[in-house]
């Protein structure tokens, strides 16, 4: 399971950086919308339509939404949509903390409607960092603040946790692994900031913005471990061999991007 990890990573790793780095504007919306596409493949699971053919129609759906929004973007009012996705993961989290007896979004059609919510805004967050000066930049070190939640709370969960930090939605995760995936956020703001001398009062809110973009992903992180167990399944796919779904990668970058370009608006 480790070496295909490994070398899973090793592919996708470069892929994402050349697509962040090397790709124009046209390219980048293309190369989100076949992330997100394939992440609808796996999301009408989670929607619980399991025939072939309701799983391409929800997919192709999502196709039809894309090919719009890359029309029309330039009218689209992204503040506002990226607002209400904010909102969104904030009912998300009280889902999450009353899980299971909080059944709004059991139904089918809610599912469906939050799966076009969350995919669509995910698009919109990352297109709209591509637009501003250094993209790339601001790209990486969004991807950054993700793996350092991840790759930080994986680390500190295995050494030091004890303490179940949502039990009844992923028994695995720790508040321990939560403060140290957290701490390396910070860690990776705070090294951001310092490297661009940014004023002091810039780079602390800089700070701010990486913990709140770190609690973002794991509240993304949790969401699809939520909609997992209620469907019975522990991946949301088998498209990338020891990592499982196209979904259980990005689910965590889907709620803290659109945190991300909220701040960045605000820190410019």
């Amino acid at each position: 399971m480790l070496k295909q990890r490994l070398l899973t990573a090793l592919v996708l790793a470069p892929l994402t950086l050349a697509g962040v780095f090397l790709l124009p504007l046209s390219g980048f919306e293309l190369f989100v919308a076949g992330a997100m596409l394939l992440g609808a493949w796996e999301w009408s699971q989670l929607a619980g339509f399991e025939r072939l053919l309701s799983r391409l129609v929800f997919s192709a759906g999502l196709g039809v939404l894309l090919g719009l929004c890359i029309v029309i973007k330039p009218w689209v009012p992204v503040q506002v949509l990226m607002l209400i996705s904010v909102l969104f993961w904030l009912l998300a989290l009280y889902w999450v903390v009353n899980y299971p007896n909080v059944d709004v979004w059991h139904a089918r059609g809610s599912r469906l409607v939050i799966g076009y919510l969350v995919l669509l805004t995910s698009w919109f967050a990352l297109v709209e960092l591509k637009r501003l000066d250094q993209a790339g930049v601001l790209i990486l070190l969004l991807l950054l603040l993700v793996w350092a939640s991840d790759v930080g709370a994986y680390i500190s969960g295995k050494t030091w946790g004890r303490k179940k930090l949502a039990p009844s939605v992923s028994p695995g995760k720790t508040r321990e692994g939560l403060w140290g995936g957290l701490f390396c956020c910070v860690l990776v703001g705070a090294v951001y900031g310092l490297s661009r001398e940014l004023p002091m009062l810039q780079l602390v809110y800089l700070v701010v913005l990486s913990l709140c973009t770190g609690l973002a992903s794991v509240l993304g992180d949790l969401f699809e471990s939520m909609l997992k167990r209620h469907q019975g399944i522990k991946d949301s796919g088998c498209m990338l061999p020891g990592h499982g779904g196209v979904l259980d990668r990005i689910d965590s970058l889907m709620a803290a991007a659109p945190v991300f370009v909220l701040g960045m608006w605000l820190i410019a």
